[in-house]
Formats: C-alpha cells, sequence, structure tokens
C-alpha cells in the first residue's frame, strides 16, 4: 500500500512502456489483446504512481516512458496523465520528449515528465548536439593488470567451462 512507502521528497519512477510503445501496441493488436491503460497488468501501474503522490505528497516527481505515450490513443492517454497529475494531484508539471543520444550511445528518445508540489519555473536541460561514441568513453591508455582476470580466477573459469563441456552444457 503507499502509506507502506517511506517518506521522501522526489518521486523517480518509469511505469511499463510496452502498452503505449509502438511496438508493443503493434504486438497486443496482432495478438488481439488490449494495450494502453486497457492493459489491466501493466497498462494501470501509473495509477500505482499517482496512489504514491496522493498519499506520500513528495515535493517533486520525475517520469520516464516512451515518447509515443504523447500519441497514443490519438492522445487521450497522455491527456488523462496530465489531468491526473495537474488536476487530481495540484503539481505544476513540465514535459518534454528528449533523445538522449548525446548522453548514451544510442537514439533514445524518450518522454521526461516533471511535477513540483509548489509552482517552479523549470526548463529542462539543454544537451549538447553530440553523439556519443563508443571510443569516447573507453580508457585511451588502459593498463593491462586493470582490466585482466588474474591468472588463477581465468584458469578456473577454462575448468568450470570445460566440465560443463563434457556434460553437455553450454557456458
Amino acid at each position: 500500500a503507499a502509506k507502506d512507502i517511506p517518506d521522501h521528497d522526489i518521486l523517480a519512477a518509469g511505469f511499463p512502456c510496452q502498452p503505449f510503445s509502438i511496438a508493443g501496441v503493434s504486438s497486443r493488436n496482432s495478438l488481439n489483446r488490449p494495450h494502453g491503460f486497457e492493459d489491466e497488468t501493466q497498462g494501470t501501474l501509473f495509477f500505482d504512481i499517482v496512489r504514491i503522490l496522493k498519499e506520500k505528497r513528495p515535493k517533486a516527481f520525475l517520469l520516464e516512458n516512451v515518447k509515443n505515450l504523447r500519441s497514443h490513443d490519438k492522445g487521450h492517454t497522455f491527456q488523462v496523465i496530465m489531468k491526473s497529475l495537474k488536476e487530481s494531484l495540484g503539481y505544476d508539471v513540465h514535459y518534454r520528449v528528449i533523445d538522449a543520444s548525446s548522453l548514451v550511445p544510442q537514439h533514445r528518445e524518450r518522454i521526461y515528465i516533471v511535477g513540483f508540489a509548489e509552482p517552479m519555473n523549470f526548463e529542462f536541460p539543454i544537451f549538447k548536439d553530440k553523439k556519443t561514441k563508443l571510443r569516447d568513453i573507453l580508457d585511451s591508455d588502459p593498463s593491462v593488470s586493470e582490466y585482466s582476470l588474474p591468472d588463477g580466477t581465468w584458469k578456473a573459469l577454462q575448468r568450470h567451462a570445460e566440465k560443463h563441456k563434457k556434460l553437455g552444457n553450454g557456458f
């Protein structure tokens, strides 16, 4: 129950994206299964977040989901979410779709929804338009000893693999 959750100042949460993502909706439609809020297992977990926010009243929250959340069910899903957060709970709410490709080495567009118990002059950060490449995060001069397994550990892993190979198991 929401009352059993410890008090907190900030709630950071994500709720399952599959009922709202393009791929998830397409998959569910092909299987003749419900999507969005109609998916009673995953689609309604947003309302658990609402119950926690209502019970605990943190000063702020951050929610994350797929960008398709805004357009799912012709925008109705997002309207329900915003109405719940703004009107029902009274939070000052801001949202933006952000592509995190300047922070992680993949194209990853997500919607971020932030809310404050008190009105806040909030602006999302501007991320530099730079695609992170693997070479940007790798150590340019790695020490072999730092990144290598000790001989004993390596030999133990080889013995373990050989044992499972003889038993017909993968390792």
